[in-house]
């Protein structure tokens, strides 16, 4: 175990108390899913630009690493429904479907955005390692309808360090409710990657104001630096 920080960050050096143990910090890896950054998911058959989204994964890969070394928790997220769709909001297949992507229909990756196909699976670059925690959501934040709350307090974590995409949907998501229930979070901008590059730029922007109305940007490199052990 060691203790990360202060990691020169924008708007403050996080975390806000100084440092925090390793074993009180989690690194979550948020919805690395071929649906979302992979050839024939969710976000391909969209017509976005899956290089956008997997922008993120070699910084990602190395910090996994970085982080395991430390024994730090990591937390890996899955969006998708049952299969029988019993939990797939009516205007989000709505949505899915205008736009040709239509969630439970069948792609080139298996029944888009459903538990269990291949298009659910996180990429062999971040996959989970033997014993890591796996929260499967079937919404965009990670808190929402799951038990990873229960998982953070029942380990004793504290601050949060978030990697995944999309930065501006389901990473976002996370953050805001973490903020909401006293987490202290730190976002990674090359750990993030969104289906357009503005956006991205405007979800970090908006992390930074007020303050950091809901924590701080940086970079992967610079937790790395300001890890010792």
């Amino acid at each position: 175990m060691g203790s990360i920080g202060p990691v020169p960050a924008n708007p403050y050096p996080w975390p806000y108390d100084g440092t925090a143990d390793t074993a009180h910090t989690a690194l979550l890896c948020i919805d690395w899913q071929t649906d979302f950054c992979g050839p024939g998911g969710y976000v391909d058959a969209m017509g976005y630009d899956i290089g956008l989204t997997r922008a993120g994964l070699p910084a990602t890969a190395r910090l996994l690493e970085h982080a395991r070394s430390l024994g730090m928790l990591v937390v890996h997220t899955r969006e998708g429904h049952d299969p029988e769709l019993s939990d797939l909001p009516a205007n989000k297949r709505w949505r899915s479907a205008r736009i040709g992507a239509e969630i439970g229909a069948p792609g080139p990756a298996g029944r888009i955005l459903v538990r269990g196909e291949p298009g659910w699976e996180i990429v062999p670059e971040v996959a989970p390692a033997p014993g890591e925690v796996v929260i499967d959501k079937p919404g965009k934040g990670a808190f929402y309808a799951t038990n990873l709350d229960l998982v953070l307090r029942t380990r004793g974590i504290t601050h949060l360090i978030l990697t995944g995409i999309t930065t501006d949907v389901c990473v976002h998501t996370t953050m805001r409710e973490a903020n909401d229930r006293g987490y202290e979070c730190l976002i990674l901008s090359d750990c993030t990657g969104a289906t357009d590059k503005a956006n991205h730029d405007a979800a970090l922007h908006m992390v930074t104001m007020q303050g950091g109305v809901f924590g701080c940007v940086t970079t992967s490199d610079d937790v790395i630096a300001a890890t010792t052990t």
